[in-house]
């Protein structure tokens, strides 16, 4: 395996609600190597998401640590994070929605390189043509992979997702799956992706880590070594889906009214 460009060691989080706390997660801790997607799944409610939004910076841990390598940080930016709704601004073109966090960015980059970059992404995401589009003009696909290219434009260590393709219908999303999987070929993005979809985990994760009932915590990991393009119908495939249906599935007992994915 390549060099681990993230190092997650025994994170802890814990909700506190009025009377009562709700343990997230406990004790997690996984690598995630340079250029390698991995996927995290586990039952409702067992802190991916929380997990997720940690590693991003969005939520803070109550102990442990996460690491970025440093060798593997673009321009000081350490993660980019991509959510189910595609959040683009309705009064921006598809141009300057990409745009837009590179002008907000700590990164000093001239307007020439940044301008570059955009029609880099366009010509990626197959939507130069679109550059001047209001997100109302775009179907809901076209729409994510602009949220996609507008993460890629401030060059993350890491593209965090959190069940980007949830919403979506299944020819759109299969499609969406193989952009990242091309991306990931031409730009060598690490990524980690949030999902409850075992075939979308299967058809483009490395590796797929488990997360158990809350507190969740690290419950196994499963590594994938089917080549691409991965076909759903494959028998190999079918086996893995199916053992990484049965260690999701579950019940969890513990009560709780703070819910957190």
């Amino acid at each position: 395996m390549a060099e681990s460009v993230l190092s997650i060691s025994g994170i802890e989080k814990t909700f506190h609600g009025e009377g009562e706390d709700c343990p997230a997660l406990s004790g997690v801790s996984f690598n995630v190597a340079s250029g390698e997607i991995v996927c995290i799944m586990g039952p409702s409610g067992c802190g991916k998401s929380t997990l997720l939004r940690i590693i991003g910076r969005l939520e803070h841990e109550d102990k442990g640590s996460i690491r970025t390598i440093a060798e593997h940080v673009g321009e000081g930016v350490s993660a980019a994070m991509i959510f189910q709704d595609h959040a683009l601004f309705p009064w921006l073109s598809v141009e300057e929605n990409i745009i837009y966090g590179l002008r907000l960015s700590a990164q000093k980059i001239p307007d020439t390189e940044m301008q570059r970059r955009v029609d880099d992404l366009l010509s990626l995401i197959h939507l130069t043509s679109f550059a001047r589009s209001l997100p109302h003009e775009l179907s809901g696909g076209m729409k994510q992979r602009v949220s996609v290219a507008r993460a890629l434009a401030i060059r993350p260590s890491i593209l965090l997702m959190d069940e980007p393709f949830s919403a979506l219908d299944i020819f759109t999303r299969r499609e969406l799956e193989d952009e990242i999987l091309r991306i990931r070929q031409e730009l060598k993005t690490t990524i980690l992706m949030v999902t409850h979809n075992p075939e979308e985990a299967v058809y483009i994760a490395d590796r797929i880590i488990i997360l158990s009932e809350r507190p969740g915590v690290v419950a196994g990991i499963i590594t994938v070594t089917l080549p691409h393009p991965r076909s759903p119908a494959d028998p190999d495939f079918i086996r893995i889906r199916e053992e990484v249906a049965g260690r999701v599935k579950g019940r969890n007992e513990v009560g709780c009214a703070i819910q957190h994915e």
